[in-house]
């Protein structure tokens, strides 16, 4: 059986990206898309091996990952060279000594979202075929044009595909392809199914479908499509596990709830204390704690603290809907919204850290779909739920080197009695349920996400 070795080529220097550092270490979601995309493979069975090819500025930095990381599949940390091909070569040098044992898998850095089923492929290609690319359709016409940009031909768009990573190989297959190709004084590379294609021929290339989430994250703006796919995958969290895996998960852990009186913060606290936790609940209403007052907030959690030791889970859910024009609001209200709704927030985040940061624990917050798009007749709401969402993602930045996780749970329309003061009776199949919000919320703690919105949608179902 040959090893499966991964090779994540992370040598470039990033100068299309307009960062002073490579785009592999630019954060997505808390993380530098170097460690997304390693993740893949170090929790991919059939990769035996991780061999990181970086740019000799930059080791150091990688060493520190794999380190913080636990990333125990990482064998080797390689130079690589100024081109792509260079990048490769270190790769096939290094490995020379296990060459009738080794596949390579050729993959870019910043593709963090390659999935499991484009992996089985390949692994299952390399049964058969000594070369494997991954690639998709072209959805775009393909125009083939001279020096003068003057179209020469344009070609079938149903035989045109687009190449992305994995790249995977036998050891000899590509080794022998760049021992021709380095005979070759006009060399020229982009990938190594090229170097295959031009220079060992006679060798079938066999395309495994790629993923249009497969993405490559080459210009700033692709940031922005990677936090929406990472966004896509929390909906996986609304999922119910079962009894067995929050009872396991869940006993003995330390909750605090502030805003759990009623409603979504009510039932998160009912089902972690049915799983065994420890649940502390604070709010106006039961132990007269306002969360825009700081010393109540230290008050609560040394509370907390003192009776159990530690605080696993901080989660915030107090807020309040006032629905009326701004013109019509008034300025008392104002401010209480306000306090509420988006100081409050920051008073439970900056006193939890002091408690989380031994437990490594989690916090939670609340938006709401009017974050996207002001409301009128609520403009003070969503506005101050906007903040809660650059509040959380900010800090899922900010505390990452502390181990705290730190999240925001945004659902639909949910039958809480903060809705039904303000819109009346509206029919229970169009709203979410407390509960399926609270399940939710427990695996968002429960994940390893943070800086995330999750969002939870009503099921449809289907008549």
């Amino acid at each position: 059986m040959k090893k499966n070795v991964a090779v994540v080529l992370a040598g470039g220097t990033g100068s299309r990206f307009g960062l002073d550092i490579p785009k592999q270490f630019a954060k997505l979601a808390g993380k530098t898309i170097l460690e997304h995309t390693v993740s893949v493979f170090q929790d991919y069975a059939s990769v035996d091996e991780i061999a990181i090819v970086s740019h000799p500025n930059w080791i150091w930095k990688i060493e520190e990952i794999v380190e913080e990381n636990a990333f125990t599949k990482v064998k080797k940390i390689l130079i690589g060279g100024e081109e792509r091909k260079d990048s490769s070569l270190s790769a096939i040098k290094a490995y020379v000594g296990e060459r009738d044992n080794i596949n390579f898998i050729f993959h870019d850095a910043v593709r963090p979202f390659l999935n499991k089923k484009i992996l089985d492929q390949c692994i299952e290609a390399l049964n058969q075929y000594n070369a494997i690319d991954v690639a998709i359709p072209a959805v775009d016409t393909i125009i083939h044009v001279n020096s003068a940009r003057i179209i020469e031909k344009i070609p079938e768009r149903s035989t045109m595909m687009q190449g992305q990573t994995p790249q995977c190989f036998k050891y000899d297959t590509i080794s022998k392809a760049y021992e021709n190709a380095l005979k070759d004084p006009d060399l020229k590379a982009t990938d190594d199914c090229g170097i295959v294609k031009k220079y060992l021929p006679e060798e079938d290339i066999y395309v495994v479908q790629g993923s249009t989430q497969n993405i490559k994250i080459t210009h700033p703006q692709d940031i922005f499509l990677a936090d929406k796919l990472i966004q896509l995958r929390t909906v996986q969290l609304q999922e119910k596990y079962s009894d067995e895996f929050y009872n396991e998960k869940m006993h003995g852990k330390v909750m605090v709830i502030f805003g759990g009186s009623y409603g979504i913060g009510k039932e998160i606290g009912e089902l972690a204390e049915k799983y065994g936790a420890k649940v502390y609940s604070f709010s106006r209403s039961t132990t007269n704690t306002d969360v825009s007052s700081l010393s109540d907030i230290k008050k609560a959690l040394s509370f907390a603290y003192d009776k159990e030791n530690k605080i696993d889970y901080v989660i915030n859910t107090a807020s309040i809907l006032v629905k009326e024009p701004l013109k019509h609001t008034d300025y008392s209200k104002i401010l209480d919204i306000i306090n509420i709704n988006y100081l409050g927030a920051v008073n439970i985040a900056k006193e939890a850290i002091n408690y989380l940061e031994s437990s490594r624990g989690g916090i939670l917050n609340f938006t709401s779909s009017s974050y996207t798009r002001g409301r009128a007749n609520y403009s003070l709401y969503s506005s101050t739920k906007a903040a809660i969402v650059n509040l959380t993602q900010a800090l899922g930045e900010e505390l990452l080197h502390k181990k705290i996780r730190i999240n925001c749970v945004n659902p639909e329309r949910t039958s809480t009695p903060m809705r039904s003061s303000n819109f009346g009776y509206e029919d229970p199949k169009t709203l979410l349920t407390a509960e399926e919000v609270a399940y939710t919320s427990i695996n968002t703690l429960l994940s390893d996400f943070t800086g995330q919105i999750v969002d939870v949608k009503i099921q449809k179902v289907n008549l």
